[in-house]
């Protein structure tokens, strides 16, 4: 192991996923960590080492991409880490820059990033890989929905967006009506597949080749805010042959979340993060500690072994956390 310490700027910390991350690296002890948020949440701040407000601007003002060069500089940052994905396309909008300032991105590749970003655009890119497709549509109507999908209940979705927000579930013409007024064109409506017990998050590491370390496989319950609220380690031969014929298919890199559900045999995809998930400091928890595998893979140059993954069940819940007037951090 490396002796020395990598300053690496942690975004969304305060969000689960940025707070996961910080959490994942102190595993390790490998890491100086800069946290980078809107806001300074005293909990995401608790985790750093330091903190970084973001300036209150646009990602397309010049004075952001100048809040980032003076930070990654003030700071010598070897390493970004998006927490959301919004700082995951701003990252991946200017790479080059960075590039410039000498710094590594924890980024996918370009292609799969842009083919995600749109979950019914996905669909056809997704045809090729040859495994089963939740049947998705636009219907104008609820008639013509049932007519192309079946009979209800159907689930709305937003075509772009993460996490299960924004997600309706319709029995009938008024639901579809409401659902799809509320969404205004970012939605889509897609047949209900397998049942609550079958849903399923991945987590997997790839090497852009079309290799990738097999999947820690959690069978999930969701929070009513759409994250993983309690998560079990399972194993699963039909989800890791998915995995890796999505890995061969799309070659990513880096940190990739894959959600499934299951209906009979059939592993039916629901979407790509091509990024960390909210699930990742989890997965650390269980031995699968993607945070480290990026000082390893963009740092190191090295490829990260299939590491040994523990068996349990994790499950999260709602604590206070307080920061006192005299607190700094």
């Amino acid at each position: 192991m490396s002796e020395r310490r990598f300053t690496i700027a942690v975004t969304g910390m305060g969000a689960l996923i940025g707070q996961g991350i910080a959490r994942s690296l102190a595993q390790g002890g490998r890491a100086r960590v800069i946290g980078v948020d809107r806001q300074n949440s005293p909990l995401g701040a608790s985790l750093c080492d330091a903190f970084a407000a973001k300036p209150d601007c646009a990602e397309t003002d010049p004075a952001y991409l100048a809040f980032w060069r003076d930070l990654i500089t003030r700071h010598r940052v070897d390493l970004i880490m998006p927490g959301i994905s919004i700082d995951m396309y701003f990252l991946d909008a200017h790479r080059q820059a960075f590039a410039d300032l000498g710094v590594q991105l924890v980024l996918n590749t370009p292609e799969l990033i842009a083919v995600t970003r749109d979950k019914f655009d996905f669909m056809a890119a997704y045809a090729p890989v040859g495994l089963p497709i939740i049947p998705s549509a636009r219907p104008d109507n609820w008639a013509d929905a049932v007519q192309q999908l079946g009979p209800p209940p159907l689930l709305l979705k937003p075509r772009r967006g993460e996490g299960s927000q924004g997600m309706g579930l319709l029995q009938d013409a008024a639901d579809f009506e409401y659902w799809t007024r509320q969404a205004g064109d970012n939605w889509l409506v897609q047949r209900r597949v397998g049942g609550d017990d079958q849903e399923y998050t991945l987590g997997t590491f790839g090497f852009g080749d079309g290799r990738a370390l097999d999947p820690i496989i959690f069978r999930r319950r969701l929070t009513r805010a759409g994250h993983t609220g309690m998560a079990e380690v399972v194993d699963n031969d039909i989800l890791t042959d998915a995995t890796r014929k999505i890995a061969a298919h799309f070659k990513p890199i880096g940190p990739t979340n894959l959600q499934f559900r299951i209906e009979g045999d059939k592993p039916f995809l629901l979407e790509i993060n091509p990024r960390f998930s909210s699930s990742c400091s989890l997965r650390s928890a269980f031995g699968y500690n993607e945070a480290e595998m990026c000082i390893d893979c963009y740092l190191l140059g090295k490829r990260p072994d299939m590491p040994q993954i523990r068996r349990g069940v994790g499950q999260r819940y709602n604590e206070d956390f307080i920061s006192y007037a005299s607190d700094h951090f």
